[in-house]
């Protein structure tokens, strides 16, 4: 059986989140990171970026407002959370566009 490669590419996406910026928090420890969370449209899920704080300069280091993320990637968010989340979704998604730098 022979497997088109634009169904390949339809089995991954499908696989496949949005998620857009909604936190960036500095990391509590020595390690000078900083931690980039992005949010489902929703605010249920949630996905963790870690990046070294040195990372950030030179125009090939820039911020996404949106990624595309493996399912499998993505971590469930606290009640009290999503709504915080799904607001500022809303708010990157009205100001950017995905591929946008931040």
């Amino acid at each position: 059986m022979v497997v088109l490669y634009t169904e390949i590419q339809q089995n991954i996406m499908d696989e496949m989140e949005r998620v857009w910026l909604v936190e960036r928090t500095y990391s509590d420890d020595e390690q000078n990171l900083i931690i980039l969370t992005y949010a489902t449209m929703d605010g249920r899920y949630e996905f963790r970026k870690e990046r070294a704080v040195t990372s950030f300069s030179g125009s090939e280091r820039e911020t996404s407002a949106s990624l595309l993320v493996e399912q499998d990637n993505l971590a469930l968010v606290d009640e009290k959370t999503r709504k915080q989340y799904a607001d500022e979704v809303t708010r990157m998604k009205e100001k950017h566009d995905p591929d946008d730098a931040i």
